[in-house]
């Protein structure tokens, strides 16, 4: 073993060390919350909501001195953008976990209910988790929206965020936790890895017994690397390559505001549409207006060949452009000969995440919904309002491209699990 190696080995366990404390602590507080009422978790969320206001001034001052040494790090301005909190950004993180202590407590909800002839109760009840493992990059939100979450289905969690988003995190993270501890609550139930040290998210994803869950949030290469190590059981929410496809029957002023609006309304985010699909009978109608608009937006065209002249300033398309996640302002754009060729297309170039129609046609619509394999299949609708607060979450922990456990935006409910609850009356089986 090299000098080199032999520190990296000493620094992994460290990790080990420092990851197995907190977990054995997290474990501990999530029985403590998983016996509490859903009224004492609500009221620390609320708690948590009155810290963030109360501690504006202090949380933008911290987020900005983040900001400027990402900037003198040379963060690229994609990631600055999701670093950066304003005063309405954080209005909006107060909104989504207030939303979260409002909603319908998930714990002990009962799914399935039924009576066998044998006169056995058979209930399928929702329970949490356990421990959850959240790591993420660079948004500040994620950490409020995941402890509100997890505080509400009942689980514990470990934070590790970006090294980018350090300081500002550590001050949420206080604010948390007490919130936590005036509710009455161990504020091991929410924890912050404050290191920066790339190991301790290799010893926390290979946490087994004491993390129940890895969910990691951010770009394809830190999903990528989390599942190749990860011994725990991960939900992934990987890329969203997302499709607009506009059918021969198409309102066309409503699918040019569509596609216009999926492209460039927050183009650097997963919801984003990245490829319109134009059906052939309809695209001498609809490119031209859709091309000057995102002219206007200063969108870059890539294009199929039949396409080019249609839309004048296009660029031809690779076959990389296909399948990609621009997360800029940049739209590829193809036409198809017919609804099948357009759901095969989505399907083999699409991440699973999201798509759209644009149709009158209700018969188009239902095959298209029943074909694509997306999380989320919009009709008539933006790929954008894929979203755990526009679908009524209150807040996500991510958008899951997995099928398994969890499925599209991500929940308190979807951060539970179930057991199986069987009563009788002295029932024994011979």
């Amino acid at each position: 073993m090299t000098r080199l190696q032999a520190a990296k080995a000493d620094t992994l366990d460290e990790m080990r060390l420092l990851v197995d404390k907190m977990a054995k602590a997290a474990r501990k507080a999530a029985r403590q919350l998983a016996t509490s009422t859903g009224q004492t978790r609500n009221a620390a969320i609320l708690a948590i909501a009155a810290g963030l206001e109360s501690g504006r001034s202090e949380i933008l001052a911290a987020n900005a001195a983040d900001v400027q040494q990402a900037k003198a790090d040379g963060v690229a301005p994609a990631m600055i953008s999701r670093l950066t909190l304003t005063d309405k950004k954080l209005d909006g993180m107060v909104l989504c976990v207030r939303e979260v202590a409002g909603q319908v407590d998930p714990v002990g909800e009962t799914l399935e209910a039924h009576d066998r002839p044998n006169g056995l109760r058979i209930e399928k009840r929702r329970v949490p988790i356990g421990v959850i493992a959240m790591i993420f990059e660079s948004r500040p939100n994620v950490t409020t929206d995941a402890a509100a979450l997890c505080i509400k289905s009942g689980n514990a969690c470990i934070l590790r965020g970006g090294k980018e988003v350090l300081g500002t995190n550590q001050l949420l993270g206080r604010i948390i936790r007490d919130a936590l501890q005036a509710g009455g609550l161990s504020p091991d139930v929410v924890q912050l890895v404050d290191t920066i040290d790339r190991h301790a998210v290799t010893a926390l994803v290979q946490a087994q017994g004491l993390v129940d869950l890895v969910i990691p949030r951010g770009g394809e290469s830190l999903i990528h690397a989390v599942v190749e190590q990860a011994t725990v059981p991960v939900i992934k929410h990987y890329k969203g390559v997302c499709h607009v496809y506009i059918d021969r029957e198409a309102d066309a002023d409503m699918a040019v505001n569509v596609a216009l609006s999926a492209k460039v309304d927050g183009y650097m985010v997963c919801n984003t549409a990245e490829c319109v699909l134009v059906h052939k009978d309809i695209a001498g109608q609809v490119l031209p207006r859709l091309a000057m608009e995102y002219r206007r937006a200063k969108v870059q065209m890539r294009s199929d060949s039949r396409s080019l002249g249609l839309l004048q300033d296009a660029r031809l398309a690779t076959d990389a452009d296909w399948g990609t996640e621009f997360l800029d302002l940049i739209v590829a754009i193809r036409q198809v000969n017919s609804l099948d060729e357009a759901i095969g297309f989505i399907n083999e170039h699409g991440s699973g995440h999201t798509d759209a129609i644009i149709t009158r046609d209700i018969t188009a619509a239902n095959k298209f919904v029943q074909e694509v394999d997306s999380a989320s299949v919009m009709i008539n609708a933006s790929t954008r309002w894929a979203d755990g607060y526009e679908y009524g979450l209150g807040a996500e922990i991510g958008i899951s491209t997995d099928k398994l456990h969890a499925r599209g935006p991500m929940g308190a409910a979807d951060l539970c699990t179930y057991k199986y609850v069987v009563t009788g009356t002295g029932h024994v089986r011979k």
